[in-house]
């Protein structure tokens, strides 16, 4: 069998060869190249702020063409990645599913049909589709209305069993669960919106008369949501409106204030069960088409072998998915694509399967699996512990694979400000060297910040760095980030471009809330 030798090889053949000369009679060991050294100079300058007192850092950057590490500190130490989790799961993505990888979402039927009536059940048939909208499920209601079906006599049962039903990562912190970065994963589920928040509902207050409280909706609309509202609408004063779901059900506490006049206040919110809310939508859907459905809806059994098919719906390719999936590090999609991993390699969609196959391939792709932990596909889990190294080793393997070309142009570029090209880096290092150069993956948790990519510096080599920040105090360490980036893109082997070591300066961005990513902050505010 082929085998790809790896940065990590070609690295150890260097230092034979190095150790080798150095052993001849008369031979003296080389020094690093004066460039490389101011480089290391710049960024350990940039590592010693006061931002990072206390912290652990993990920073290292390699030439693409050749493996050779221009820069290393603590290259090995496993610290939290956060969302450079996804990197592993994108790749593994990619290669195992493969770029053209669909997801299916159909309709069948069981029984016997006559005259319009179905004598038996209506299957909706997840396959993890995570940018299901509501006008989908109209579409599919549209088909089963045109194929002739009028009533059908028994249930709607909303088949989700490609995948298990452990809705949320084993590790995943108990505040999060109300909030649309960390919702519940199922093979059938519903997007709002074309962000692909599947499993998310947006939620919006308009004011309504001076005392009153403020008039509910929901993008799509549905019934799958209660309401508590406590919120009051007020003649004028600062508009601060709150909704939090409360655990384990879906009833939404609705809590503040929003004044006469004031744009409607919106949030996204996450549901509990998102097969219920695809059922919900789907059967809503089916009696605007005329279809009545006579029985309840049933969640979580199969569609049974013999059942036949009505209506079918296929996602966009796996490579256009990378784009929301990445450009907005939609943490949904991580956690689908690791249980679709599962169900296609391993015959079984979960995360142990899916994390299993996506170790399997990561370490075929040079990374040493011995060093690092990843107990979730987004990156959400603090058990996740990945050394930069690793993910130098990965980006620098992965730029052989045939489909190389669409993943890193689904990677956030620096400085771009079109969502979905700039991503959660459209509003970082602007006007510098690395805007529109920097291809890279963020990351953030409280205290924990990463970003890991490709920069193409100032003699035209590619560079392959990961940043790793974590146990700082500070409530963003981004900029320091952007100055190592900076510094890389402007790094050049010619002396007179490389004299400075003084850190480059990187502008400042808006700061998105303590924890989160850029894209995360709804409605977008950076």
């Amino acid at each position: 069998m082929h085998r790809r030798l790896f940065p990590r090889t070609l690295a150890l053949v260097a230092m034979v060869a190095v150790a080798a000369t150095a052993g001849a009679p008369g031979a003296t060991a080389e020094a690093p190249p004066p460039s490389v050294t101011r480089l290391n100079a710049t960024l350990d300058a940039i590592l010693a702020d006061a931002r990072l007192d206390g912290a652990q850092a993990s920073v290292v950057v390699a030439d693409v063409a050749t493996g050779q590490r221009l820069y290393d500190r603590n290259g090995d130490r496993r610290l939290v990645p956060a969302s450079n989790t996804k990197l592993l799961t994108s790749t593994a993505a990619m290669a195992l599913l493969g770029p053209d990888h669909r997801f299916t979402t159909d309709v069948r039927t069981s029984g016997k049909r006559r005259a319009g009536v179905v004598s038996g059940n209506l299957y909706l048939r997840g396959g993890g589709d995570p940018t299901m909208l509501a006008a989908d499920y109209d579409a599919l209601a549209a088909q089963v209305a045109a194929s002739g079906v009028r009533v059908v006599t028994g249930n709607l049962v909303a088949d989700d069993t490609r995948y298990d039903s452990t809705r949320l990562g084993p590790d995943w912190t108990w505040d999060d669960e109300p909030w649309y970065y960390a919702a519940q994963v199922s093979a059938l589920t519903v997007a709002p919106d074309t962000d692909y928040d599947a499993g998310t509902v947006i939620v919006h207050a308009a004011p309504g008369r001076a005392g009153a409280a403020p008039v509910l909706t929901t993008t799509p609309p549905t019934s799958y949501l209660r309401f508590d509202n406590r919120a009051t609408t007020v003649a004028d004063g600062e508009t601060s409106i709150s909704f939090e779901r409360e655990h384990g059900s879906n009833t939404v506490v609705v809590t503040g204030q929003i004044a006469v006049g004031d744009e409607p206040a919106s949030d996204w919110v996450t549901v509990w069960e998102p097969t219920g809310y695809a059922a919900d939508v789907f059967r809503a859907a089916l009696k605007r088409h005329g279809v009545r459905v006579l029985g309840a809806t049933v969640l979580g059994r199969p569609t049974p072998s013999g059942a036949t098919a009505v209506a079918r719906h296929d996602s966009m390719p796996l490579a256009e998915l990378m784009v929301p999936f990445l450009k907005l590090s939609n943490n949904g999609h991580a956690e689908v694509l690791t249980k679709e991993i599962g169900a296609v390699v391993r015959g079984s969609g979960t995360w142990s399967a899916g994390l299993s196959a996506i170790a399997g391939y990561v370490a075929g792709a040079g990374m040493d699996t011995g060093t690092l932990r990843q107990r979730d596909g987004s990156g959400l889990s603090r058990r996740n512990l990945i050394p930069a190294g690793e993910f130098v080793d990965l980006l620098t393997a992965v730029r052989s694979e045939p489909w190389f070309d669409a993943w890193y142009a689904a990677l956030p570029i620096a400085g771009q400000a079109e969502r979905f090209v700039g991503g959660t880096l459209r509003s970082r290092m602007q006007g510098t060297p690395a805007a529109g150069n920097v291809h890279a993956k963020t990351g953030s948790l409280t205290g924990v910040s990463g970003l890991s990519g490709y920069v193409t510096d100032a003699d035209g080599r590619v560079l392959a760095f990961s940043i790793l920040l974590n146990n700082y105090l500070a409530s963003s360490v981004k900029g320091l980030e952007d100055q190592i980036a900076i510094a890389l893109a402007t790094h050049s082997e010619a002396s007179a471009r490389t004299a400075r070591v003084a850190p480059p300066v990187a502008p400042a961005a808006p700061a998105a809330p303590e924890g989160l990513e850029c894209s995360w902050v709804k409605p977008i505010a950076c």
